[in-house]
C-alpha cells in the first residue's frame, strides 16, 4: 500500500517493547493455534528457475487500496469485493477496515464469494491490546500474513526503534501462526542517515531475519534504485539485489508497473518493468497486483491486473 500512512505518528505512539511481549504474548497463549509453518526455510520462497514457468494461480492477491475509490464509493464494499471474486481473484490483502464489518461478519462474507483475505497492511500497534486485537482480528479473518505498509523518518535512531518494536510484534504474531512483515516505499533507499547508511540498511540490519520478512514493493523498488542513482542503468538488477541481499526472507511482492516516461505507476503490461526477470530469479509465496492511480477505473485496473499475471511466462 503507498498512501499517507503518518510514520512520525507511529513513532510516537510505539510503545515499550517489554510491556507488549508481556500484554500480548500472555494474552495470545489463550488463543490455542497451531502454527502455520512459520519456521520455513528460504528455499520454500526462493530459487532460480528455468523454463516457461507462470505465476501459480493460487498465489495471485490485490491490495485494496487499488480499489479504494469503489470501496467507499460506488458499487460499494461487498459488491467490489463480490467482482474481485468473479474476475479469479482467489485472495485479497486487506487495507483500510472493515468497512462496517467485524472480522468474524467478514470472514463469512469473503467464505462465501470464495476469496480469502490472506494478508493485511496494519500500523505498528500502540498498546499491547492494539496488538492483541490485530492478532485476533488476522487469526479470525485466517489471513496468513500481517504487513507493517509504511514508515517515514530522516533519523536513523526512529527506524532502530521501529525495528525494535516490529521484532517484538513479529514474536506476537508467530505465537499465533501468523508470518509478519514490512513494506517498502521509494525513500527507504535515497534518504541518507549519514555515513552512507539510508533506512533499508538499518532496517535489514535491525530486523530479525527469523521473525520478520519483507514484502517487496518492486515498482517502488525501482524507483528508489532509479531516484537514488544506484539503479539507473538497471533498475531490475537493482531490485533483485535488494532481494538477494537481505538477510530476511522476500515472501511478498507488490506487483506494480511503472510509465517509462513519466515515472508514475501504470498497470500491469502498460510500463516497463520486466516482471518476468524478476520473477525468474526469486519466487514468493504471493503475487500482489496493486496500482495506487488506476489508469482508467480501479475495477478495469483489478481486471488486467489478474489476466497479466496469468498470462506471463517467466
Amino acid at each position: 500500500m503507498c498512501y499517507g500512512h503518518d510514520g512520525m505518528a507511529a513513532l510516537r505512539r510505539s510503545v515499550d517493547r517489554r510491556s507488549l511481549l508481556r500484554g500480548s504474548l500472555a494474552a495470545l497463549a489463550g488463543i490455542g493455534l497451531a502454527s502455520s509453518g512459520v519456521g520455513a526455510t528460504a528455499a520454500t520462497a526462493t530459487g532460480h528457475q528455468t523454463g516457461r514457468r507462470h505465476v501459480p494461480p493460487g498465489l495471485i492477491s490485490i491490495q485494496l487500496w487499488t480499489v479504494r475509490d469503489a470501496l467507499s464509493g460506488p458499487p460499494g464494499y461487498d459488491a467490489t469485493l463480490a467482482h474481485l471474486a468473479r474476475i479469479g481473484y482467489p485472495r485479497v490483502e486487506l487495507a483500510l477496515g472493515y468497512f462496517g464489518h467485524t472480522a468474524a461478519q467478514l470472514r463469512r462474507f469473503l467464505d462465501g464469494i470464495g476469496i480469502r483475505a490472506s494478508s493485511s497492511h496494519d500500523g505498528l500497534s500502540a498498546s499491547p491490546a492494539e496488538l492483541e486485537q490485530k492478532i485476533e482480528n488476522a487469526v479470525t479473518l485466517g489471513q496468513q500474513f500481517l504487513v507493517v505498509p509504511y514508515l517515514y523518518s530522516e533519523n536513523a535512531d526512529d527506524w532502530k526503534r521501529w525495528a525494535e518494536q516490529m521484532n517484538v510484534e513479529a514474536a506476537a504474531a508467530r505465537a499465533a501462526g501468523l508470518r509478519y512483515g514490512y513494506h517498502n516505499h521509494a525513500h527507504e533507499f535515497t534518504i541518507d542517515l549519514g555515513n552512507g547508511r539510508r533506512p533499508w540498511d538499518v532496517l535489514t540490519g535491525e530486523l530479525d531475519p527469523r521473525l520478520v520478512h519483507l514484502e517487496v514493493d518492486l515498482y517502488w523498488a525501482v524507483t528508489g534504485g532509479i531516484t537514488s542513482g544506484d539503479g539507473v542503468a538497471d533498475p531490475e538488477g537493482f531490485t533483485l539485489d535488494v532481494i538477494r541481499s537481505a538477510p530476511q526472507r522476500v515472501l511478498q511482492f507488490h506487483v506494480k508497473d511503472r510509465d517509462g516516461s513519466t515515472g508514475d505507476m501504470a498497470d500491469l503490461g502498460a510500463g516497463t518493468i520486466d516482471f518476468a526477470r524478476v520473477f525468474r530469479e526469486h519466487s514468493v509465496l504471493e503475487y500482489i497486483v496493486e496500482n495506487d492511480t488506476p489508469d482508467v477505473t480501479p475495477q478495469q485496473t483489478a481486471e488486467v491486473g489478474y489476466r497479466y499475471l496469468r498470462r506471463l511466462r517467466f
